[in-house]
């Protein structure tokens, strides 16, 4: 029963990180920047309006989906790495 509470509490933990950890992805030379969490809630989206051409409206789409597809890989990758030494623990959980 303590392994348990133990365990739940890591996991609580490493949850707890991921909500504080921020990443940043810019697309376009940094004309779009995206800022997400380790929960992978977004947090941000900037554009730099002097890099953005308005007359291609297109490509300022492409780099806002492109950014935010990568930051959301990222934050999958990120989450992964912080609950991988964790995921062995939940089987004593009955999960």
């Amino acid at each position: 029963m303590f392994n348990q509470a133990k365990m739940l509490m890591k996991i609580k933990k490493a949850q707890k990180e991921l909500a504080n950890e921020v990443i940043e992805i810019e697309a376009g030379n940094g004309a779009v920047v995206v800022r997400i969490t380790g929960e992978q809630k977004i947090k941000k989206i900037t554009i730099d309006s002097e890099q953005i051409d308005l007359d291609n409206i297109g490509e300022l789409e492409r780099w806002i989906e492109s950014a935010v597809k990568e930051a959301i890989t990222r934050s999958q990758q990120v989450a992964a790495e912080k609950m991988k030494p964790l995921m062995g623990g939940l089987g004593n959980l009955g999960m």
